[in-house]
């Protein structure tokens, strides 16, 4: 198993995270421990889970762990949503997330199915 850092959806999903604590920047005070928290802890859950399943150097609990990265990202796909229906995303902003986010979940399908 190649280290975490050089798998190209773990560096995707930190470029993703960095995007995600930027643009939500801008979102509403009154969110700041709602939506925008909420947001970001599941982004930050891609990256990590990911890191930790390579860690672990058994392959059931390495996907295991992409499992619930994926979920992760379905998670931040229904908030864009939400926070794009609420105004706090510009148009353009959730079409690059969402665009994001989709690839990031495929390609953890791709890793997923390669270590099955």
């Amino acid at each position: 198993m190649a280290n975490f850092k050089e798998l190209l959806v773990w560096q995707k999903s930190i470029d993703f995270v960095t995007e995600i604590y930027r643009i939500t920047d801008t979102f509403p005070k009154d969110e700041t421990f709602g939506l925008r928290s909420q947001v970001r802890r599941a982004s930050v859950s891609i990256p990590s889970n990911i890191a930790e399943g390579n860690s672990r150097r058994s392959k059931p609990d390495y996907l295991q762990f992409l499992k619930i990265s994926r979920g992760s990202c379905a998670e931040v796909e229904t908030q864009l949503i939400i926070s794009k229906n609420l105004k706090f995303l510009k148009e353009e902003e959730y079409l690059k997330l969402n665009n994001d986010i989709i690839e990031i979940s495929k390609m953890l399908n791709g890793l997923i199915n390669s270590l099955k």
